[in-house]
């Protein structure tokens, strides 16, 4: 059974360091016992026991350096080896005698910490049964002073607890880093899946209502041009020419919203430069809206492009519409760099009351009652579409004129005549775009003056 995330990869990268440790700890001991205590080991066999564990643990390197995840069975393989290299250097100096004898514990804390519950049992049980082994036997110790076998016991049970204590301790609590981070990333996880449940089910009912009133929809519009047609002739109906005409606009945005959901679910969206596609688009919004005072601040960036305009234009719409719910009388859009050729901003303010205090930390994450009547559902499937797209939604208060570039700008709209600086809700939608690169041809305009991006 394979991990689903790196973390098994970093465990068997822990299990090739701390080996390469051991190595240089076992050659360093062996050195400093035959020196300075005047103990005589069987020095080619423990060194060929040594040797083979470089072997392994360059094999184990190799392993490391692969890309796939590793399964439960080769960390359990590691530590079998750690386990029988270590049984196998005690029975050739002094076996339980031997002051390291307890270096069988950290081996066994950290195939607990890595390993299911049933192969740590298997690797217990080896290394009780090696320990029973050298109880039995194993080749005894040869000392020049065997009277100072004591003091040299003391000393070596000192050593071996101060590396036990740093193995389990620096181990134990990376893995524990490892685990956290892992269920971080796991209830991250869980949230954007459920966030995406929620925008899949929200997304299919409006699928569904759609092509239920796609019906309805038609005969309303074939309504409206027969009493268009009658207004011409009928003195009754002539006041109320314009009213169907707008009527009629009407229906024909709602027939064109319905002709967009289903070529967005045949197809994918399409790269368009910011400054070809928020002209057409703040037109279009303003038919949606003819009586909101709406404002196309600045100028869109030119060397920018997005690659899905129809879900980026379905976010705004929402933020925009949620806006002229508000504030009728002052709604902006703005286009801007955002310092980065990567990203683009898109700022919507308007002139309402502002975010509730108690609806702050809730906006976007679920659908909430808002105090105008609205359910959050708009705003919710934006975010949850920004999101999906590789970007952010920021709502906050707008600020006083003057603190910044983007309240100067949203002053000259036509809340500034009254004196008084907007106040309301600023949303800043921030998308990934592509950077193009920009024709430098020039022109001339009927009046003579010079067009074209060498203009800029």
């Amino acid at each position: 059974m394979h991990r689903i995330t790196m973390t098994g990869r970093v465990n068997l990268g822990h299990l090739f360091w701390l080996r390469s440790l051991a190595i240089i700890g076992q050659l360093c001991t062996i050195a400093a016992v035959q020196i300075f205590f005047g103990v005589h080991l069987p020095i080619p066999a423990m060194l060929l026991v040594i040797a083979l564990e470089v072997i392994f643990n360059g094999l184990t390197w190799l392993r490391v350096s692969q890309e796939r995840p590793e399964s439960n069975l080769e960390l359990f393989g590691q530590i079998w080896v750690d386990l029988g290299a270590l049984s196998a250097l005690l029975f050739l100096s002094g076996g339980t005698t031997n002051p390291f004898v307890s270096l069988y514990l950290p081996s066994l804390a950290i195939a607990a910490a890595v390993l299911p519950w049933h192969l740590m049992l298997w690797l217990a049980a080896f290394a009780v049964s090696c320990y029973a082994v050298l109880g039995f036997d194993s080749v005894p110790l040869n000392m020049d002073n065997p009277a100072n076998l004591f003091d040299y016991y003391r000393a070596g049970m000192w050593v071996n607890f101060m590396v036990s204590v740093g193995l389990i301790a620096w181990f134990v609590a990376r893995m524990s880093g490892a685990l956290r981070q892992r269920d971080a990333a796991l209830g991250d996880a869980q949230q954007r899946l459920l966030r995406d449940e929620r925008a899949v089910a929200l997304g299919v009912q409006a699928a569904t209502v759609a092509h239920e009133i796609g019906t309805p929809l038609s005969t309303i519009a074939m309504l409206t041009e027969e009493l268009r047609d009658a207004a011409r002739t009928d003195a009754g109906l002539a006041p109320y020419a314009a009213d169907l005409e707008l009527l009629e606009k009407q229906m024909t945005l709602c027939t064109s919203a319905l002709a967009r959901l289903r070529s967005r679910a045949s197809s994918g969206g399409s790269r368009q430069a910011v400054s070809e596609w928020m002209g057409p688009f703040a037109e279009q919004w303003r038919l949606r809206h003819p009586h909101v005072k709406f404002e196309l601040m600045g100028d869109p960036p030119a060397n920018l492009a997005v690659d899905d305009t129809v879900a980026v234009g379905q976010i705004l719409t929402i933020l925009l519409d949620n806006a002229a719910r508000v504030s009728r009388d002052h709604v902006t859009l703005a286009a801007r760099s955002a310092g980065r050729d990567d990203l683009v901003e898109f700022e919507v303010c308007d002139a309402g009351p502002g975010i509730p205090a108690s609806l702050r930390a809730s906006l976007g994450t679920t659908p909430v009652d808002s105090t105008q009547g609205g359910h959050g559902v708009g705003l919710y499937l934006a975010f949850s579409a920004a999101a999906r797209l590789g970007g952010s939604i920021e709502l906050a208060d707008v600020a006083p004129a003057g603190a910044s570039a983007a309240s100067s700008a949203s002053s000259a709209g036509p809340a500034a005549g009254s004196g008084r600086a907007p106040r309301g809700t600023r949303a800043l939608l921030r998308m990934p775009a592509t950077r193009i690169a920009v024709a430098a041809s020039t022109g001339v305009d009927a009046a003579g003056g010079v067009t074209g991006s060498a203009a800029t």
